[in-house]
C-alpha cells in the first residue's frame, strides 16, 4: 500500500496511490493539511481507511506533498550508519568521533519545520549562517505501533512503511556547536516523500539507497551515493530498540536510517551545494524525491 498526501485543486488531500504510482485517489480524511497522520492512525489501530472522496486522478496532475508534512514532533535521525560512509569521515574533521568504536547508534534529530515535500526547492541559508551544505540520502522508517522499551525481536511489529529522506546538513554548523541539532535543524533541510509503502510491501533492511548530483550548469546528473541497507551498522530492530529506551514511540514517529557513503564532505576538495544544484534521492520498491538548492 502507498500511502500519500498532495495538493489539487486548491486544496491538501490524503489517499492511496496506485501500485503502479500513476494514480491518486484521495480518501475521506477530516484533517489533509496534517497529510497522511489520520490515515496512519488508523492503520495503527487496525481500523479501516475511510471510503473514497472523489474520482482517481493521475499523479501528474497533482502536487505532491510531503506524507507527514507537519510531524508531531522531531524526526529521530541516525548518523554514521553504514560502514562505508564511517570510513570516508575518517579523513574529515569527524575523524576524532569515528575512530571510537561504537556501541550504541548516534542519535541526533531534526526539527519538524525543516519536512518540506519531494519535489520542493530547498532554501540555502546565506553564508553568514553556513557556506557548506552538504546532501545525506537516507531511508526513513514511519511508527505504526506505540511502544517503549521495544526489543528488537518484537522491533519490526512496529514499522508501519518507509519513505525517502534528503537529510540536508550544515557541516560547519555542525562542527561550530560541536553537536548536530543546529547544523541538521535548518529551515527546508528535509525533503521528504514520495509516498509511504507500507512495511507488507517492501522489506526496508533488503533496499537499495542512491543519490545523484546534478550541478548547476553542469553536464547532468552524477550518481554520488549507491549504498544497501544491509550493510547498516545498526539495523532497523537496533535502531528501533536504542531508541525506545525509556522514550515512547507513536505512530507518525520517523527515523532516519543514516546514509551510505558519497557524501559532500568526503571528496577532496569537498563537494558543496550550490544554488541551482539538483540533488535526487531513489529508494527501490519506493520511489524518488528530487529538489533544488535555491539561495534563501
Amino acid at each position: 500500500m502507498r500511502i500519500a498526501s498532495w495538493s489539487w485543486g486548491g486544496r491538501p488531500h490524503a489517499g492511496l496511490i496506485s501500485a503502479d504510482g500513476q494514480e491518486a485517489t484521495p480518501l475521506a480524511v477530516a484533517d489533509p493539511e496534517r497529510g497522511v497522520h489520520a490515515l496512519v492512525k488508523l492503520l495503527a489501530h487496525g481500523q479501516p481507511l475511510p471510503p473514497a472522496a472523489g474520482p482517481r486522478l493521475p499523479v501528474s496532475a497533482i502536487t505532491l506533498r510531503a506524507p507527514l508534512p507537519r510531524p508531531r514532533r522531531n524526526l529521530f535521525c541516525i548518523g554514521r550508519n553504514y560502514r562505508a560512509h564511517a570510513e570516508e569521515l575518517a579523513t574529515t574533521v569527524f575523524r576524532d568521533a569515528v575512530a571510537a568504536r561504537e556501541e550504541w547508534p548516534i542519535v541526533f534529530s531534526k526539527v519538524p519545520e525543516t519536512v518540506i515535500g519531494p519535489f520542493d526547492p530547498v532554501r540555502l541559508p546565506g553564508k553568514a549562517v553556513s557556506d557548506q551544505i552538504d546532501y545525506e540520502s537516507e531511508l526513513a522508517v514511519i511508527i505504526g505501533r506505540p511502544g517503549r522499551d521495544i526489543p528488537r525481536s518484537r522491533a519490526m511489529e512496529h514499522v508501519l512503511g518507509y519513505t525517502v529522506v534528503n537529510d540536508v546538513s550544515a557541516r560547519d554548523v555542525q562542527v561550530r556547536h560541536q553537536q548536530w541539532h543546529l547544523g541538521k535543524s535548518i529551515d527546508t533541510f528535509c525533503p521528504m516523500g514520495p509516498w509511504i509503502v507500507t512495511a507488507d510491501e517492501l522489506d526496508g533492511q533488503a533496499t537499495r539507497v542512491r543519490g545523484w548530483v546534478t550541478p548547476a550548469g553542469g553536464s547532468g546528473p552524477e550518481l554520488r551515493q549507491d549504498g544497501h541497507t544491509k550493510d547498516m551498522i545498526f539495523d532497523i530492530p537496533a535502531q528501533i530498540e536504542a531508541i525506545s529506551r525509556g522514550i515512547t514511540l507513536y505512530p507518525g514517529d520517523i527515523i532516519a536510517t543514516g546514509t551510505p557513503s558519497g557524501v559532500g564532505m568526503g571528496f577532496k576538495p569537498p563537494k558543496w551545494l550550490r544554488p541551482g544544484d539538483v540533488v535526487r534521492v531513489e529508494i527501490d520498491g519506493i520511489g524518488a524525491i528530487e529538489n533544488e538548492f535555491r539561495a534563501g
